[in-house]
């Protein structure tokens, strides 16, 4: 028999209504369809460091981690998660109190929007955004107000550098009596920007004055390519009010772990375990071993990995331009983000479902990172954490859009 349903009701909560299938499972499907070369969605196409990987196989031997782990996690993990922002950027941590493993990044935010947001209240956005935080915004019930990063051309040691920037009177302007928190994302995805200290300490010096809380998330804190990654909850008044969100996936490339975390003071990250209790409870036990000691890494390992991806940016970057593309030569992440308007085109959408057909290769709009479409509509996205020999094909294929 079947089901019975109310015809004057939809079946998904209104609260999402919005979100549809998302973008990157259209073009990965476009992609296998076509046989073009995916240059959409952000994940490695080669594994970590064996060393890690062999840790996760020990740690399933030696039956670590095959039953419930501990709700905020394993402590070798959250210890090595304390170890490491104390190292790197001298914040300290309680291991026990002040670090909670989450099941990625992504289940962070949701916990940390879903703990922290009530209905009514007001989160600010750097726009463009992942496209997780407008759902997540939704289903906590927030208002989601976009503060959108400007496409500029701003000098660099010399050199004229196309950046997308932050406005910071933009940014002082979206506050209301409303707004609960500030979520930022730096470096940032999609745009590849990597927030100054000076704009950093801007963001900070109004959270202070407002009594803000601020969500931050530093997943690609490794992949700065140029200039440095300074985490806002370092700066002054902001170690109390910041919840610092960071994951493994993207530092040792096995995004399929699905392990991230959170550092903030105990009454925050009690407020975020009370949400993610009830959405995963607790994941990933042997990968949390295997990650604690990819943590401990020695630093030649990192500078390796910003090294890899600086010299895949440059190549990509420099076939897209060849290829008649305005190029946004990111300063961190894995994305490059490019203006196709030189190409005689102006809609993202139908240029990326087209380009599989046209050159072999996927991309992803950016305006679908927006909410002011209009101002996302003319750029796409490529994803560079790719080998280089798949890069080396994309980009001879792309050169034939510069051909009339």
């Amino acid at each position: 028999m079947a089901a019975m349903t109310s015809s004057a009701r939809p079946l998904l909560n209104r609260r999402l209504a919005e979100f549809g299938t998302t973008i990157f499972a259209e073009m990965s499907a476009l992609a296998v369809r076509t046989g073009a070369i995916n240059l959409g969605q952000g994940f490695p196409d080669t594994d970590g460091p064996e060393e890690i990987r062999e840790a996760a196989v020990r740690a399933l031997r030696d039956g670590r981690g095959n039953q419930y782990p501990p709700g905020p996690g394993v402590p070798e993990l959250r210890t090595a998660i304390a170890g490491h922002q104390r190292q790197r950027y001298g914040l300290t941590y309680d291991p026990d109190t002040e670090v909670l493993v989450t099941a990625g990044a992504t289940e962070a935010i949701a916990a940390a929007l879903l703990a922290l947001v009530e209905p009514g209240d007001e989160v600010i956005a750097l726009e463009p955004y992942y496209d997780s935080y407008a759902a997540c915004i939704a289903m906590a019930g927030g208002t989601r107000v976009p503060v959108t990063l400007r496409p500029r051309t701003v000098p660099r040691e010399g050199v004229a550098h196309r950046r997308f920037q932050l406005d910071l009177d933009e940014l002082r302007d979206a506050v209301t009596a409303r707004t609960r928190l500030i979520l930022l994302n730096t470096p940032h995805n999609p745009t590849g920007t990597v927030l100054t200290r000076e704009e950093l300490a801007a963001v900070a010096e109004l959270a202070v004055e407002r009594d803000l809380l601020v969500v931050t998330d530093e997943v690609y804190e490794h992949l700065v390519l140029d200039g440095e990654h300074t985490p806002i909850a370092s700066f002054p008044g902001m170690r109390e009010r910041t919840v610092t969100i960071g994951s493994a996936g993207k530092t040792f490339s096995f995004t399929g772990w699905k392990v991230g975390w959170v550092t903030a003071v105990p009454g925050l990250v009690t407020a975020v375990r009370s949400a993610k209790q009830f959405l995963t409870y607790v994941s990933a036990g042997p990968f949390q071993y295997a990650v604690a000691e990819a943590l401990a890494l020695p630093q030649d390992y990192f500078d390796g990995l910003r090294d890899d991806l600086r010299a895949k940016r440059d190549l990509l970057a420099s076939g897209l331009a060849a290829a008649g593309f305005d190029v946004y030569r990111p300063s961190g992440t894995y994305f490059v983000t490019t203006d196709i308007r030189p190409l005689g085109e102006d809609d993202g959408f139908a240029f990326c479902r087209a380009l599989p057909d046209r050159a072999g290769v996927v991309a992803i709009p950016n305006a679908v990172f927006y909410d002011h479409r209009e101002q996302g509509a003319p750029f796409v996205r490529f994803a560079f954490c790719k080998r280089v020999d798949v890069l080396e094909e994309a980009v001879a294929r792309l050169k034939g859009l510069a051909t009339p």
